[in-house]
């Protein structure tokens, strides 16, 4: 193979994160519906102020199809408030459990047939962008379908693999045409590039120590 080839570069980038960081065990959730409530909850801020709200439904046991299902969108906006755009995602979640319990009826049945094919039904589904179609598709139903968020396209378009005005399809399409679709690996490379970013990689880069400096155009002295 030779050097400069996609899946050499992106197989090289893991290993360096993966020495660096080690095993994340991403997604922190103890059930796969738990993934898909913290999955759009995500959308717009950060993991601390999903686990906020996490931990209040989960008070209420809430945590349960039938139980966001049944309340009322209010009372869910309010007990959700600390993940922002609370309203929005009240009547996104209280979306995406109408449509599983119209189409689907368990996670079970709802995995259990082509993942494309769910990927391209749920992706349907409104307020279920591509991101959080995937991460339902890969942390809570084990599928190999790759993760890409904003630190992906900064990350690989400073290591000069893709372009930082690529979509998310293209972004999403470089990962999915050179890994080998493996669950575990897409699940920790996604985990680890999130790592990256916020230790070393952000929007001004701190580049001391980082364990992709020699590959990156953006680093400094």
């Amino acid at each position: 193979m030779a050097a400069n080839d996609p899946q050499t570069r992106l197989l090289e980038i893991f290993d360096s994160l993966y020495r660096r960081y080690g095993a994340l065990n991403w997604w922190p959730a103890d059930t796969p519906f738990e993934v898909c409530i913290g999955a759009i909850l995500t959308q717009n801020t950060n993991w601390i102020n999903v686990e906020k709200a996490i931990v209040n439904l989960k008070r209420e046991g809430l945590i349960s199809v039938q139980a966001i299902h049944e309340i009322p969108q209010e009372r869910l906006a309010d007990l959700i408030r600390p993940s922002g755009f609370f309203n929005v995602k009240s009547v996104r979640l209280k979306g995406f459990v109408e449509w599983f319990l119209r189409r689907h009826g368990s996670l079970d049945a709802m995995f259990a047939g082509s993942w494309q094919a769910l990927r391209d039904e749920l992706i349907r589904v409104p307020g279920i962008g591509p991101e959080t179609c995937d991460s339902i598709l890969l942390y809570a139903g084990g599928k190999p379908s790759f993760v890409v968020d904003a630190y992906t396209r900064r990350l690989f378009s400073r290591l000069g693999l893709v372009s930082d005005k690529d979509d998310y399809h293209r972004v999403r399409a470089l990962f999915m045409g050179h890994l080998p679709p493996e669950v575990p690996l897409f699940n920790e490379y996604h985990a680890l590039i999130v790592e990256q970013c916020k230790r070393h990689c952000r929007k001004k880069p701190s580049c001391d120590g980082c364990p992709l400096a020699p590959a990156c155009c953006y680093a400094t002295p």
